[in-house]
């Protein structure tokens, strides 16, 4: 559970969204003035659309005050979204009908004390009339304009912040930071301020993440969290906290239902632990983490499969060849199997779908192949290490068991990973291709396990029909890791062994 006590803050406005509640630790201290803050597109409006629609759907007063859109744009924007603003009350702050008219604009004296008294008195008007709970302007950006002034501007905000205190409104004022000069002016003010922002990788979608960069009074979850603008409003992804989430369990051995591989493992793999399946590719990776979830599907329990590198309907194609029938699986629900697009998706929404497999739908046995597709999903790399030890963490915490593969470069001889992750994984199978007696061949070992005890030599292991099938320990071979061992015996030891 959450170390931050949203159930002691019930009576905050929520914003409507429920990850970024959350975040706030539940959700805006009512009677107090925020500020959204965000260039233009990052979800400052469609935010606001949602803390006012729930504000109306508990029975509030709601008015949303935009000097930048029209109504007929936001009611587009809701629409897009499926919403209907039923119950929120729209004022449309208009220029002034001479504004456009060259031969009626002051020349000598400028008019923006009239017209930014005369906005003010507008909204100000709005609001005895509607006389709402829930309040957002839209936007700051005109009111700075008009003020002229970063001393103008903050004197007029301060007095927008003690008139709507004595009225008892929570407010939400919008930033889009199109000012030439960073004004920081708000920020002094406001209680809370919540910072959207969007960043354009050299590849794929763009990515977008928020971060509450102060809350007077309230203990929130600070850092940037992933978010997506998808129909129905904004997706908050809050930043995995591992700590925060631990369940009792029995650490059990939990088989393979391949016997050779459980002698080598020591009697199968510990609940709650993660392995680390390392490869050139070819090797039976994939298929190794199959193997476990369909032991764990044997043992009444559900799995869940998150494929990076190959398309679904080619890994089930190629399953079936071995006889698993992973789309019969998937439609009994005991299966949980999505491909992944690493260039669609951000790390936080990848990081809930797996937390909503094991948390929702009860799955005890995750597969992620594999942590090369996984990094080419990270807008910066260098902080995969950190979003990898989270989720593990997290996984292991619940009783999940994890397999994690990566494939690493080359095919025989030294090999190299893309990605050191071998120090978080509480066991590493080491899967090579080595060459005997003019054929190649497929070795496996165990080269480190946490947990307990497990075989330290290297069996040779077969892919065919009926599946990953393990020979006897390859006592008569020096230097297989490195692909082309010394033949010290006979060909007994071998899978096929001599020909009769």
């Amino acid at each position: 559970m959450s170390k931050i006590p949203a159930a002691s803050h019930a009576d905050d406005a929520a914003t409507g969204i429920a990850g970024l509640d959350d975040i706030l630790g539940g959700g805006l201290k009512r009677d107090r003035v925020y500020l959204f803050e965000g260039s233009p597109g990052t979800g400052k409006t469609t935010a606001a659309l949602s803390f006012l629609i729930a504000g109306a759907a508990a029975g509030e007063r709601v008015l949303y005050v935009t000097l930048s859109e029209t109504e007929t744009e936001l009611r587009d924007t809701a629409a897009s979204h499926g919403w209907t603003l039923e119950g929120v009350e729209i004022f449309e702050l208009a220029p002034p009908e001479n504004l456009l008219d060259e031969t009626q604009q002051q020349s000598l004296l400028y008019s923006s004390d009239l017209e930014l008294g005369e906005t003010t008195r507008m909204i100000l008007d709005a609001v005895e009339r509607s006389r709402p709970s829930r309040v957002v302007i839209d936007s700051l950006s005109e009111i700075r304009l008009l003020a002229q002034g970063s001393l103008r501007y903050r004197r007029q905000v301060l007095s927008l912040k003690h008139y709507f205190a004595t009225h008892g409104a929570t407010v939400v004022l919008l930033d889009d930071l199109t000012a030439e000069v960073a004004d920081k002016t708000v920020h002094s003010v406001a209680h809370g301020v919540v910072r959207l922002e969007e960043l354009a990788p050299e590849y794929g979608a763009e990515r977008r993440r928020v971060r509450v960069t102060k809350y007077r009074g309230r203990k929130f979850r600070g850092g940037f969290h992933d978010f997506t603008i998808k129909t129905g409003g904004l997706q908050v992804y809050p930043r995995l906290v591992s700590s925060e989430h631990r369940t009792r369990f029995d650490r059990t051995p939990i088989p393979s239902g391949i016997a050779g591989l459980d002698d080598l493992l020591g009697g199968g793999l510990e609940r709650g632990t993660a392995c680390l399946v390392l490869g050139p590719a070819g090797t039976g990776k994939s298929l190794l983490g199959l193997q476990f979830s369909l032991a764990a599907i044997r043992r009444g329990e559900k799995a869940a499969v998150f494929v990076f590198d190959e398309e679904l309907g080619l890994l089930f194609e190629r399953a079936k060849a071995y006889g698993f029938d992973l789309a019969a699986l998937q439609e009994s629900g005991d299966l949980l199997i999505e491909q992944v697009d690493a260039a669609e998706m951000s790390p936080g929404e990848f990081t809930a779908r797996v937390r909503q497999c094991v948390g929702r739908s009860g799955a005890r046995t995750v597969v992620i192949d594999s942590l090369n597709g996984y990094q080419a999903s990270m807008p910066q790399e260098h902080y995969l290490l950190l979003h990898i030890h989270e989720l593990l963490q997290f996984l292991n915490r619940q009783g999940a068991t994890t397999f994690l593969t990566v494939a690493q470069h080359g095919l025989v001889g030294e090999m190299k990973s893309p990605v050191d992750v071998t120090y978080l994984a509480d066991t590493v199978l080491l899967l090579r291709y080595f060459e005997a007696m003019g054929q190649v061949r497929r070795a496996i070992s165990v080269v480190k396990k946490r947990a307990g005890m497990h075989e330290r030599t290297i069996r040779e292991y077969e892919i065919d029909r009926r599946g990953i099938s393990l020979g006897e320990p390859l006592t008569q071979f020096q230097g297989v890791l490195r692909g082309v061992p010394d033949f010290v015996g006979d060909r007994n030891g071998l899978l096929n062994g001599p020909a009769e």
